[in-house]
């Protein structure tokens, strides 16, 4: 426990320990107050502001408690401090320990690191709570006009537009899960306390993604291909109505027109289907991911392996293995 409160830059093993100590909670919403204070430009905090605006779980610390734990972030290097000399009205109270708080400077790297993590795993878990889902209910609306006596071609052109920005969402966030993936196997050679703060929460995140990328893509497939019979005339029409919006200058030109905006729907189509469905020899783009998910728990639970090893010269890796064992 820290006996002084001077400035502390930290290491980066020691910067990270708050996320995995024992009152990591306590810790992580102390932090958050002092991260929220740095985006108002707010300089400096006091405990009992603290105690305030911190979102506690579960019972709330008392002051002494506090104290404790400002003055452990300050010697790990989190937080730097100074005394509180405004408040000092008498020697008895320039005796009593009171301090001002600021993030240090790495502390503000951490907390920089640590949002953008969190920011990214959001961003990953959208992959497959919004844009699979608005795929799958928008090509369920494209079928639904298709069945119709009357092709409402305005709204077939609507659904196929939104369609395709959605499913372009889906693609880069694919290409940036994979990245990110590989970015993460690569932490085993990274400060274990950094590679331990989430370790567990990486690995049940791809087994979210591996659950809801089988069951969704599995139920988009079967309505592609049940479309692909007749969505051929749907697209034509679709590139006649752009083509009348371009307004060529003669016949010939809207024909053109027409026609190379057709082609350009088939070949967006054709992508579509050659994310879920195979296209000859080749696998589909969502059958790769899978692969690509699933090749990366076993390879990252060596990696944590490796880490626990480090840490504690021992090999206690029952929960891990039985995370393996499921796979």
């Amino acid at each position: 426990m820290a006996t002084g409160h001077g400035p502390s830059h930290g290491r980066a093993d020691e910067l990270f320990r708050h996320v995995t100590a024992d009152k990591a909670a306590m810790y992580r919403a102390i932090m958050d107050v002092f991260a929220a204070a740095k985006r108002q430009y707010r300089l400096q905090l006091r405990p009992d502001e603290v105690l305030a605006e911190a979102a506690w779980q579960g019972v709330r610390p008392t002051r002494e408690e506090l104290a404790l734990a400002l003055a452990q972030l300050t010697e790990w290097g989190n937080l730097e401090s100074q005394p509180d000399m405004a408040r000092v009205a008498t020697l008895a109270d320039y005796y009593r320990a009171r301090y001002l708080y600021r993030l240090s400077r790495g502390g503000e790297a951490v907390e920089a690191g640590l949002a953008v993590f969190e920011q990214t795993l959001r961003h990953r878990a959208e992959l497959q709570t919004v844009a699979l889902e608005d795929i799958d209910s928008r090509l369920q609306a494209l079928r639904r006009l298709i069945v119709e006596d009357v092709l409402d071609v305005a709204k077939a052109h609507e659904i196929l537009r939104d369609l395709v920005r959605v499913f372009e969402d889906l693609a880069a966030n694919a290409q940036a899960f994979m990245a990110g993936v590989a970015r993460s196997l690569e932490l085993q050679q990274a400060d274990a306390s950094a590679v331990a703060a989430y370790k567990r929460r990486l690995i049940e995140y791809l087994e979210r993604f591996m659950g809801d990328l089988i069951r969704r893509s599995d139920a988009i497939a079967r309505t592609l291909q049940e479309l692909s019979v007749s969505v051929d005339v749907v697209l034509e029409q679709i590139a006649q109505r752009e083509a009348r919006d371009a307004a060529p200058a003669d016949a010939d030109e809207r024909a053109d027109e027409a026609r190379r905006r057709h082609d350009a729907w088939r070949e967006r189509w054709k992508g579509l289907r050659g994310w879920f469905l195979a296209t000859g020899a080749e696998p589909p783009q969502a059958e790769l991911l899978r692969a690509r998910a699933r090749a990366a728990i076993p390879q990252l639970l060596s990696a944590i392996a490796a880490v626990n090893e480090r840490r504690s010269g021992r090999s206690d890796r029952s929960a891990d293995f039985r995370v393996l064992a499921r796979w």
